[in-house]
């Protein structure tokens, strides 16, 4: 009978790590092959730079979910909060609330939000934004090379990551993981106060 054991135990451990391994996918639509290579999730690290050490913003351009486009090169003179996420992204549904709700309370100010909806496909990214009830825009990064672009900067090496960039167009600030409003403001209210 002992004979039996052993390769019961293997599978058994085999079979935990692949259920581990699945486990950030949560309940809705399986992520894409692949979404995930290469990236970590967020241990709500918050990194802000001095003025003094801030970089410009790489040229980000591209199509919005809704067929608009967004250049981030015209957002000049504004703090613009890009938020990266997927529909996949269980910590993505988790701070789509707060995200939303800190944009609407900015809306009198020179303040842009903008998605970068990366490694997804366009029917689950637009099923989340109307759950959601997300109204700023969301640029399609659909391989993931438009993130790429702040790998000299700050890049965002999780999903969810959020970047902040001030008015003069410098990457100024990242967070890594779930950002809540109040570290949103906390983030965005020095950058607002700053000479462009």
């Amino acid at each position: 009978m002992h004979r039996f054991v052993r390769p019961f135990i293997c599978v058994l451990i085999a079979g935990g790590a692949v259920l581990s391994l699945n486990a950030c996918g949560g309940s809705e639509a399986a992520e894409p092959a692949g979404a995930d290579s290469g990236y970590v999730a967020g241990d709500g690290s918050i990194v802000v730079l001095p003025e003094a050490g801030r970089l410009p913003a790489p040229s980000l351009a591209g199509t919005t979910l809704t067929g608009g486009s967004f250049d981030l090169a015209q957002a000049k003179g504004e703090v613009v909060v890009l938020n990266v996420w997927a529909s996949w992204c269980a910590p993505c549904r988790a701070e789509a609330a707060d995200l939303e709700a800190t944009w609407a309370s900015f809306a009198d100010d020179d303040v842009q939000f903008v998605g970068l909806n990366t490694r997804d496909s366009p029917r689950s990214a637009e099923a989340f934004v109307k759950r959601f009830k997300i109204t700023y825009p969301s640029v399609v990064d659909t391989d993931g090379q438009l993130q790429l672009l702040f790998r000299d900067t700050l890049p965002p090496q999780a999903i969810p990551s959020t970047l902040l960039v001030d008015k003069q167009g410098r990457v100024a600030a990242r967070a890594l993981g779930i950002v809540s409003e109040s570290s949103l403001r906390a983030l965005i209210e020095p950058l607002l106060a700053e000479q462009p």
